[in-house]
């Protein structure tokens, strides 16, 4: 499937986290998103795939994914390599319930916080909502790390190298060429 981008020429949408009530609203229009997921504990595939499916359980609809990459790990070095994929869905339920949603599956599928950048079974992060941006507290959109990280700009850039940042206006593509991507292969 071709991957659905907002429009260059669209301003992005500045939202305060009032906007967003904390329940489902079955009348609210499903909007594009894309969520980046990474393992380097026991099963890394596995894990994927049972995020993946967890997402979809979760009133998620995985609309394509990019090929899964194995990438060095970053910060903490000293531990196993990762696997990284990102997913472009689309989705009603709230910037702050899909973030809910992730923590869930992390739960689920056994992620333990000892420090940070630690390994762990499962990661699973926001990159866009929609033409969202948004800094709470609780969740900053677009993730505020995205145009930094090549582990997930080589996937997001496999499914949406058009996709442009609406905060620093250049697409997935253009923010690629600007990070070191030496320490990602493509797995499978």
């Amino acid at each position: 499937m071709s991957s659905r981008s907002p429009s260059p020429t669209r301003p992005a949408k500045r939202l305060k986290s009032r906007r967003f009530s904390s329940s489902s609203d079955p009348g609210r229009a499903p909007v594009p998103v894309y969520i980046a997921m990474g393992s380097n504990w026991g099963r890394r595939e596995w894990f994927l795939g049972k995020a993946r499916m967890l997402i979809e359980a979760q009133g998620v609809r995985i609309l394509n994914s990019s090929s899964i990459y194995r990438t060095s790990p970053e910060g903490f070095r000293f531990q196993p390599s990762f696997l990284n994929q990102v997913v472009e869905a689309e989705t009603a339920l709230s910037p702050f319930e899909l973030l809910e949603a992730g923590k869930r599956i992390e739960r689920r599928l056994n992620r333990i916080r000892l420090f940070a950048n630690a390994p762990r079974t499962i990661d699973i992060d926001l990159l866009f909502y929609d033409n969202v941006v948004m800094d709470t507290p609780s969740l900053t959109l677009p993730h505020p790390r995205l145009h930094k990280r090549a582990f997930v700009l080589v996937p997001l850039s496999e499914i949406a190298p058009r996709m442009p940042h609406p905060v620093l206006g250049l697409s997935v593509h253009q923010m690629l060429s600007e990070v070191d991507t030496s320490g990602v292969r493509r797995w499978r």
